[in-house]
């Protein structure tokens, strides 16, 4: 801006210098018409050349006059030149101030531009309607070889003035202003979708609801994008969660297990996606027979262990492990058996092996849930150490209902805590 504020002055300097110049001629014009005054000599040139004149007769005094007067039309016309000039100078100076609004209106008016880019924008200054100065002579013919403003030119009564030959020639001097603007992208379409939908889920059931509707409105768009995927599985385990009718559940399941594969097929490295799909796999036992609930239970736990490794430090994923790890330790007998025959060999898993998950979530995140102090009483029942049992009862008792999660939490509570003889 600096620069285009050097040129500005450097056209203002031009257009005062051409005015400068026309009202210097107006001025040594009327001071050669002035009549010497009395007792002032004459010098003897304008002496003689009177003389001559008056002796020539009175046919020569018509063409003189003829002369003066076409010399006056021209310096009038000069004059007004000179006026508009100073009028225009007038309305630069005033709408240089302005320029930089006038140009930012500009700039917002054409909309976004691609995210995070810097555009340069060339903007001109504002239009101005330039009247043309340049002024045929009445007579006395066309003259060749007429000069433009910048060089300057000589007229018939010898006087040097300034013309703008067009408009386009004048608007040329003012240089182009090149001004650095950065645009703001507007915030991503699918950003904000992906912070309305995990919103969602941490609302009502009815926000639930809302989010897996969203969510399948936008799969077309979206469809192809992991971000996206893992959270419609999420959204699915959430309305089948919340719905009671039983074909409507299962459907739910089936689809986000779908939905899952495609999620974690499409990006293998992305834990959530991992994450999700062995719970969305989880829920899929509740329908299937033992054989595939076995199978369901491998891939389960194949997933999470891929979701421990990408993300090492999110407590869902140690509490869910810890979960299947206390079903497995509480396999029958048949179950095992059906797991060695058609798998090779059945799930592994103990006691301590859920208790050790547990305890990582609390110390991951302390007072990670109320179901997990549930399920560390269970552990340390199952182990004979009703002592820490009970502490994970009371810690348990201490944290609010609020969720369904909670809910069933305070169920088991109620059912554990006297087979441990606190009461």
């Amino acid at each position: 801006m600096a620069q285009s504020s050097d040129n500005k002055a450097l056209v203002l300097g031009v257009l005062a210098g051409a005015a400068g110049l026309s009202l210097g001629a107006v001025v040594f014009y009327n001071r050669r018409r002035a009549v010497p005054h009395r007792g002032q000599s004459m010098p003897s040139e304008l002496y003689h050349s009177s003389n001559d004149q008056r002796a020539a007769g009175a046919s020569i005094g018509p063409g003189r006059m003829s002369g003066q007067s076409e010399v006056l039309d021209r310096l009038g016309a000069l004059i007004q030149c000179v006026s508009e000039l100073k009028d225009e100078v007038r309305a630069l100076k005033s709408a240089i101030p302005k320029l930089h609004d006038h140009v930012r209106d500009e700039l917002r008016g054409r909309g976004s531009v691609a995210e995070g880019k810097v555009a340069r924008i060339r903007a001109g200054p504002p239009s101005r309607a330039v009247p043309t100065r340049k002024r045929r002579a009445a007579g006395g013919g066309s003259r060749a070889g007429r000069q433009s403003s910048e060089e300057g030119a000589e007229s018939e009564g010898g006087y040097i003035t300034a013309f703008t030959d067009t408009e386009d020639e004048e608007q040329s001097e003012d240089e182009d202003i090149e001004e650095e603007v950065t645009v703001v992208e507007p915030l991503d379409e699918l950003s904000t979708l992906l912070e309305r939908v995990d919103a969602l889920h941490s609302g009502t059931d009815g926000d639930k609801r809302e989010c897996l509707r969203i969510l399948l409105d936008k799969r077309q768009e979206f469809g192809q994008n992991t971000a996206f995927l893992w959270r419609l599985v999420r959204a699915y385990v959430d309305v089948h969660d919340i719905t009671t009718n039983l074909e409507q559940k299962k459907s739910h399941a089936e689809t986000g297990k779908k939905v899952g594969e495609e999620a974690v097929t499409l990006d293998p490295m992305c834990a959530d996606s991992h994450q999700w799909f062995a719970i969305i796999c989880g829920i899929m036992t509740e329908y299937e027979t033992v054989q595939n609930r076995i199978k369901n239970g491998y891939i389960f736990k194949d997933h999470l262990d891929k979701a421990i490794e990408l993300k090492p430090q999110d407590p869902l994923s140690y509490y869910l492990l810890g979960r299947w790890c206390y079903a497995v330790a509480q396999l029958s007998w048949i179950e095992r058996k059906i797991a060695a025959t058609l798998f090779g060999e059945p799930p592994s898993a103990t006691i301590q092996d859920a208790l050790k998950n547990f305890l990582k979530v609390e110390e991951i995140r302390p007072k990670y849930s109320k179901l997990n102090y549930v399920f560390l009483a269970k552990c340390y029942r199952d182990l004979g150490q009703k002592g820490q049992a009970r502490k994970m009862c009371d810690a348990a008792s201490s944290m609010e209902t609020v969720s369904k999660e909670d809910e069933e939490a305070q169920n088991e509570l109620d059912s554990l805590v006297p087979t441990l003889s606190v009461y």
